[in-house]
């Protein structure tokens, strides 16, 4: 699964998932302010929520959005244009995001590692703090209202960021308070931002949405480092600030533009905002398809996201492979990963999203055991390329799942607990695998890696709500006489 952004402005393409998810990609918003208004840029009539009904094309009598979806296949039919144009918008969000993280660290790094180190936990304390609060506000008062106000705000912060820089360089005051407000933003920003999918595009039709996000966040954070090298060292931090600026306008003016289809009103502000923020945790946590869901994801944030980025470099110098076998194992992760998420773009999911999400991660925790046990670059090369192939099946098909079991009353709420389980995971499991690569080698950190990815893969297969459900896939036909 993509890794939760370390510094994202706005929705990742993945939290999904992963988060993106970038959720699970680990991530799109719950804008439910006005309720199932037909988007302005949509083509055709609004579909329903589950419990309405509409018109069959054949004989004009009402039926329920299932019954309607029944004779469609899982990867047919068109995108509406207003997910395309929302996802226009994110995507240079995303690229902005990427310039605008990099001019950071780069600034933050030429005060030191101390420095560099607040900077870092001066974004990702308040965002882990508040990604509660954030989705259970986003879920009450419409995430809409939240995204809208959020890239607002940043719009305002990033001119004044850049006035500031272009006047007084990077001193560490500046960037740690640049990170603070990031990290607010993202705390808001994220939950609202992860549900957006489901507000934009009917159920079955999540899994190839979620995997264009997933495609265009890989490609744009490929570039997103080399261009903000060439941006920082022309323009610096300022220039950056700039560039981040008008990638929120951008969003800001699509935001404006775009209305959900799909989804519940917002929730009456009947309780405390912390009872509803205990609320989603209660709800995740105890929803038969989305606690093995959470439980996956966690464990492929903790123990698979850091294989690569982590370990792999230690397990390269430990070999004498080399810093190109290192890059080409990459390279070839990026490729399996790819493959997949472009297959399910094409037709839809592959099959039942639970047993297809565990068991890609099977088969990405075998990737890693080949990894840490490969006896040249050549064998490390290709278990790379089973990790991607492993890590895209299971990335492909947990996110949309999540997202289509999620109730309509919890949308944003449930991504921020995502998130937050991510963001958890990826921030203990890599100073553990660290000192444990630094106490036990390189080989036996990726070998315990590969071993809980594959045991977790096995107890998802082993779940029986997970196992079996079929979102996004054509209902069975009923059995003869029923």
């Amino acid at each position: 699964m993509p890794a939760p952004e370390e510094n994202p402005l706005r929705p990742s393409a993945d939290a999904s998932g992963t988060a993106s998810s970038e959720a699970v990609d680990v991530g799109p918003p719950s804008w439910t302010g006005e309720s199932r208004v037909s988007a302005t840029a949509d083509e055709g009539p609004a579909s329903g929520t589950a419990g309405e009904s509409r018109a069959s094309g054949a004989g004009g009598k009402a039926r329920s959005p299932e019954a309607a979806d029944a004779g469609r296949g899982s990867g047919g039919g068109r995108l509406p244009r207003s997910y395309w144009l929302w996802l226009g918008g994110i995507l240079a969000s995303l690229a902005g995001n990427a310039v605008f993280c990099f001019a950071l660290g780069w600034a933050a790094s030429e005060h030191g590692g101390a420095v560099a180190g607040l900077v870092l936990s001066a974004v990702s304390l308040p965002r882990v703090l508040l990604l509660l609060v954030g989705g259970a506000v986003s879920d009450r008062i419409s995430a809409r209202r939240v995204l809208i106000a959020g890239d607002a705000g940043m719009l305002v912060f990033s001119l004044v960021l850049a006035a500031v820089a272009h006047h007084l360089g990077a001193p560490p005051a500046l960037l740690v308070a640049a990170g603070v407000a990031v990290g607010v933003a993202d705390a808001f920003y994220l939950p609202a931002s992860g549900s957006m999918p489901r507000r934009l595009v009917p159920r079955e039709h999540l899994p190839r949405a979620l995997s264009l996000r997933q495609v265009g966040g890989q490609v744009i954070n490929t570039g997103g480092g080399p261009l903000g090298g060439v941006l920082v060292g022309l323009a610096g931090l300022a220039g950056a600030a700039l560039v981040n600026a008008v990638t929120f306008a951008l969003v800001l003016t699509v935001l404006t533009a775009v209305r959900p289809r799909y989804g519940a009103p917002p929730s009456p502000a009947a309780s405390h905002l912390l009872k509803d923020a205990a609320d989603g945790v209660r709800v995740a946590f105890s929803h038969p398809v989305l606690r093995p869901g959470l439980l996956l994801t966690g464990a492929a944030a903790g123990f698979l996201l850091p294989v690569l980025p982590l370990l792999l470099p230690l397990l390269a110098r430990a070999e004498h492979w080399g810093a190109g076998t290192a890059g080409l194992v990459i390279g070839a992760q990026g490729v399996g990963m790819v493959a997949v998420t472009l297959a399910v773009v094409r037709r839809g999911p592959l099959g039942r999203p639970g047993l297809l999400a565990a068991g890609g991660l099977v088969v990405a925790g075998l990737g890693a055991l080949g990894l840490g046990l490969a006896p040249g670059p050549a064998g490390a090369t290709a278990a790379g390329l089973v990790v991607g192939i492993g890590n895209g099946v299971f990335s492909a098909h947990i996110a949309p799942l999540v997202l289509a079991e999620t109730p309509e009353s919890h949308l944003s709420r449930i991504q921020a607990v995502l998130v937050l389980v991510q963001s958890l995971a990826l921030l203990l499991m890599n100073n553990v695998l660290g000192a444990l690569a630094g106490f036990a080698g390189p080989v036996a950190a990726v070998v315990a890696c590969a071993a809980v990815v594959t045991g977790i893969g096995l107890l998802g297969l082993a779940s029986g709500p997970l196992r079996d459900n079929r979102t996004g896939l054509p209902p069975r036909p009923a059995p003869a006489g029923a």
